[in-house]
């Protein structure tokens, strides 16, 4: 009776998740030149899918992105930019009235916290201009290399990283790419073989791949032009 109880309480192993190959020396730097050059060809449009206009608008819209998609930050900036269209007027913004507009987005009171910070900071130590370098963005409440990377990329048009969320590390992995699940260890990873005038692009056209075919839960890759080049096109 001990022996049956025992064996009731044992739970069926958890079968381990399949990892693709990662690529290595010459062999992995013709990896992701081939998955840049394809993934252009297939989207030749790819860009950010947050709408602004300028470094003030874009920084906004970044920050608000966190743990929400672009489509809903799409919906909540307009009338946030018609509330406050400067830097200057969203630094001597109520909260409240600040929170309420955002809402949507989740998480608004730490967001409208860093929004307001932000601009405060902006106004006290950079004259009221968003800056342009990696060193003084992470310096910002509310900004992280990630955030950083894509206002210096999209609005200043300068090649300072690559970002990587959940789409470029979901497709960094099943690629071939880097077997690191760190963001910043993807990002370093990536930088080192993906050519400089890419960065900013490399981005963009993964997070299309990843929302259009690569999805997390069921990836297409019947209708992937990746599919012939990539690991884990096999593990399925």
């Amino acid at each position: 009776m001990a022996a049956s109880r025992s064996a009731a309480k044992k739970k069926p192993a958890r079968r381990a998740r399949k990892r693709a190959k990662v690529f290595r020396g010459a062999a992995l730097v013709e990896q992701a030149r081939e998955v840049v050059k394809r993934l252009r060809l297939e989207y030749p449009d790819a860009h950010t899918e947050l709408d602004f206009r300028g470094p003030y608008q874009l920084l906004v819209a970044t920050i608000l992105s966190a743990q929400t998609t672009d489509v809903r930050v799409n919906l909540v900036t307009p009338a946030l930019f018609e509330r406050f269209p400067t830097i200057e007027t969203l630094a001597a913004a109520d909260p409240a009235v600040l929170e309420t507009i955002i809402r949507s987005t989740g998480f608004f009171r730490a967001k409208a916290k860093s929004l307001i910070g932000m601009a405060t900071a902006v106004m006290t130590r950079f004259g009221g201009v968003i800056p342009a370098t990696m060193d003084e963005l992470v310096t910002l409440p509310g900004v992280g290399r990630k955030t950083a990377n894509v206002v210096l990329g999209n609005a200043f048009h300068r090649d300072e990283g690559i970002v990587v969320d959940t789409h470029v590390t979901r497709l960094s992995e099943r690629l071939g790419l880097t077997g690191e699940t760190d963001p910043v260890k993807i990002e370093q990873a990536l930088m080192r073989i993906v050519p400089r005038d890419d960065w900013t692009m490399v981005s963009h056209l993964l997070i299309f791949h990843g929302r259009r075919v690569c999805t997390a839960r069921a990836p297409a890759h019947d209708r992937c032009v990746l599919a012939t080049i990539c690991p884990s096109a096999t593990l399925v």
